[in-house]
């Protein structure tokens, strides 16, 4: 089973400490072969709306910045109790905010 896991932004600047348990955490995820990508994501974006057969294009940014997704990683797990779980390690290291964890259907 595939999970997109995206985090929302936070009001806690990184820190060195921070970048050491996520690059080990990551590291940890990808020797088990669990970790297929991450990243980061720009603010900026683009969005397309279509009705009525017109296309509308508008750039971005969109939401307030404590409401933006500013990252994502995407696991291959056993269940969703196992994504839970590394989205609990997440925000462990991570401290304060929010995460959401959505399944991904498809090969």
């Amino acid at each position: 089973m595939r999970y997109l896991m995206m985090s929302k932004a936070s009001a806690t600047a990184p820190d060195e400490k921070l970048f050491a348990e996520m690059g080990a955490f990551i590291e940890e995820l990808t020797a088990a072969g669990v970790l297929l990508a991450t990243g980061g994501l720009a603010p900026e974006g683009i969005r397309l709306v279509s009705s009525g057969g017109e296309l509308t294009i508008t750039d971005g940014p969109f939401a307030e910045t404590k409401e933006a997704v500013v990252g994502f990683a995407l696991v291959e797990v056993r269940s969703k109790e196992e994504a839970v779980e590394l989205g609990r390690r997440f925000r462990t290291i991570v401290g304060d905010g929010e995460s959401v964890i959505q399944e991904v259907f498809g090969p």
